[in-house]
């Protein structure tokens, strides 16, 4: 891409190199972060839509700053275009600078505030909350900055009562900074590579390099709402569910902010709306008595059972008594794992699933709400009961889906990538482990959630690896002593310094593509052979976490040639010919490489993306979607608890 070097600082930021200061210790815990809900005391009001935008071309891609187009309507500074929101940036125009474009834009919406926000000012507070916007993000409301943000995969948000409520009139004006430039501390990292040779490239030419293999899109990717609380409210809510044969116990802890003098009352209710338990004051124990366990999808006729946790509290305000409520989703389910298994309500689970990306045309990494449906759509038909959201956060929309319908996830933050040993020093360990505060306070009651991943393919042979990924996972324990912890690696097992902190082994390969390309023969010694080396070394069990083959959809031949719908074909029937045997032992998941083809960066091995989807990136099934899914089925009724005969249409829809 050719840009202009950076130059110039605002609030301690370089434009395009993010310098970005140590995080503070670990020791405060971070403030709530509950999705935005309707309830009797709050409300919402969606931003979507066409925001203004602009990117800063300017040699430095500093004008922003330093010409301060936060202080005006972005329209006052120079020309914008309409962007929609949410959506990436890259492929909404004609314009190939923007499509590869590195450095600052910026968003500008204007929205009309409901009056009934401002008139109870002492008592009603109003938050500005942007689902994720990718990577940095400086915000300003009325031309006062409310919040930074770095990371582009989950949630932030600012109390802008005081701003909002304190100016004439009810126009809000939402100005955003957006810097997408990866450095080697960020997560995911990367780094500009300056090309000096005057002969070859034109002055201040740079490029983006990354260490993964999808497009980094950039934009405000996720839904941005203002909602209100009343200024004493519910913070933050944990909860975490044991259970035995008939009897389930709900533990439960939940913050206020805003009074010391309150009370809480809980209601946990049933699908029909019966209140089967109840409880009060900031922590306790719900007894629920011949529960309705959370089961994944094919194992229960009743998958993805949710029961609601319905929490009161009043408070005494300056004499005033306030009143906020707050309705939790949650599930009733435990995970266990032990050295050859992995034990969903006490019962063995096999991941037989995808690997995933937030990736599709024109809107890039935005939601879309179609794709989402017509995505969950296809798992279910594939007989797919999970997946890993690799190699970021997923959307909280894509999260409450699976709760709903019994779609198991390993959780992974954006450590993708982590390659360079610059990436294992201390300032990347400070924000890794931020990143783990914010996934984890996050998804941390939802009972789809069964693994966090830490990271995926990084360097783990490096000899700092082993100190890195000690600290993450004990980290993350602590946070979250309910649930198992992992990386995906692809490093020589005897090599890997951060095994052995992992609960389960993660381990991708694809023998007959990157390695001994086109020789399919192979595949059944070196994968037994990679089994049995990881199981010997650590006695932990394993998922085949990443396998696969390119294929061109339409492309035929036989024999099987790379590349051909047959040559993907092939290669699942060897990889699973082996996992059958191993699955009776200590092999406990598949997640094949990928759901569906995306979009990666050029390159003389991408032809337009990877090519690695049993869907094509528009959601057409290849051949190995037939493979897979007959294979998915056949599991599936092995091990259900459900008739013996369980056809693809049986609990396709709830």
């Amino acid at each position: 891409m050719a840009a202009a070097a950076p130059g110039g600082s605002v609030a301690g930021l370089c434009p395009l190199l993010l310098l970005l200061p140590l995080l503070p210790g670990r020791a405060a815990a971070l403030p709530g972060m509950l999705q935005p809900r309707d309830t009797p005391s709050r409300e919402r009001k969606e931003l979507g839509g066409l925001w203004s935008f602009r990117a800063d071309l300017s040699p430095g891609r500093d004008a922003g700053f330093a010409q301060r187009w936060y202080r005006q309507p972005l329209r006052q500074t120079g020309p914008v275009i309409d962007m929609p929101v949410p959506a990436s940036f890259n492929d909404m125009t004609q314009d190939p600078s923007l499509e590869n474009y590195i450095g600052w834009v910026w968003y500008e919406k204007e929205v009309l505030l409901p009056a009934r926000w401002l008139q109870d000012s002492p008592s009603t507070r109003v938050v500005l909350r942007f689902g994720s916007a990718h990577y940095y993000s400086i915000v300003w409301v009325n031309g006062v900055q409310v919040v930074e943000h770095e990371g582009g995969h989950l949630p932030f948000e600012a109390d802008i009562s005081s701003i909002v409520q304190g100016s004439p009139g009810t126009l809000c004006r939402v100005t955003v900074a957006l810097n997408n430039t990866l450095t080697p501390h960020t997560l995911p990292p990367g780094s500009i590579q300056y090309m000096t040779d005057k002969t070859r490239y034109p002055k201040n030419y740079f490029v983006q390099n990354t260490r993964f293999d999808f497009f980094n899109y950039a934009g405000i990717h996720r839904p941005v709402v203002l909602y209100t609380t009343p200024s004493a409210y519910i913070d933050d809510i944990t909860v975490t569910t044991t259970s035995s044969e008939h009897v389930a116990m709900v533990q439960y802890q939940v913050s206020v902010v805003g009074s010391t003098a309150y009370s809480l009352s809980l209601s946990l209710r049933d699908q029909e709306g019966k209140v089967v338990a109840t409880g009060d004051g900031p922590e306790g124990e719900l007894k629920v008595l011949n529960p309705n366990l959370w089961w994944p999808y094919l194992m229960h006729e009743n998958p993805g059972y949710l029961y609601s946790l319905e929490v009161k509290m009043q408070a005494q305000v300056e004499g005033a008594l306030l009143e906020d409520v707050y309705t939790l989703p949650v599930g009733i389910r435990t995970v266990h794992v032990t050295s050859t298994q992995f034990l969903i309500n006490g019962r063995p689970f096999y991941f037989h699933g995808v690997n995933k990306h937030e990736d599709s045309d024109i809107r890039g990494k935005g939601l879309d709400w179609a794709l989402i449906m017509k995505d969950f759509n296809l798992l279910r038909w594939l007989g797919a009961n999970s997946f890993r959201t690799s190699h970021y956060p997923y959307a909280e929309e894509i999260m409450d889906l699976c709760d709903a319908y019994g779609i198991v996830v390993i959780d992974e933050c954006p450590g993708v990538g982590i390659k360079l040993p610059e990436s294992f020093g201390n300032k990347s360990l400070q924000h890794h482990l931020a990143v783990m505060e914010e996934l984890i306070r996050r998804d941390k009651n939802r009972p789809s959630v069964v693994m966090w991943s830490v990271a995926n393919e990084p360097a783990s042979e490096l000899p700092p690896a082993g100190f890195y990924f000690k600290t993450v996972i004990a980290h993350t324990k602590a946070l979250d002593p309910s649930r198992p912890v992992t990386f995906v690696t692809e490093a020589n097992y005897a090599l890997d310094r951060g095994a052995p902190y992992v609960d389960v082994i993660c381990v991708n390969s694809y023998f007959s593509w990157y390695h001994d390309p086109g020789h399919l023969e192979v595949i059944p010694l070196q994968l037994t052979a990679q089994f049995e080396n990881w199981y010997k070394t650590y006695q932990k069990p394993i998922i085949q976490s990443e396998y696969g083959a390119d294929s061109v959809p339409g492309l035929h031949s036989d024999p099987p040639l790379m590349f051909s719908e047959e040559y993907q074909k092939a290669m699942l029937k060897e990889y699973h010919a082996v996992f059958d045997k191993k699955r009776k032992e200590y092999v406990i998941g598949e997640l094949i490489w990928n759901f569906a083809d995306f979009m990666t960066n050029q390159g003389t091995t991408r032809v337009l993306g990877n090519k690695k989807g049993i869907f094509t990136r528009q959601r057409q099934p290849k051949a190995a979607a037939f493979v897979l899914r007959e294979r998915y089925w056949k599991i599936a009724n092995e091990s259900s608890c459900l008739p013996p005969v369980i056809t693809s249409h049986a609990l396709f829809l709830k």
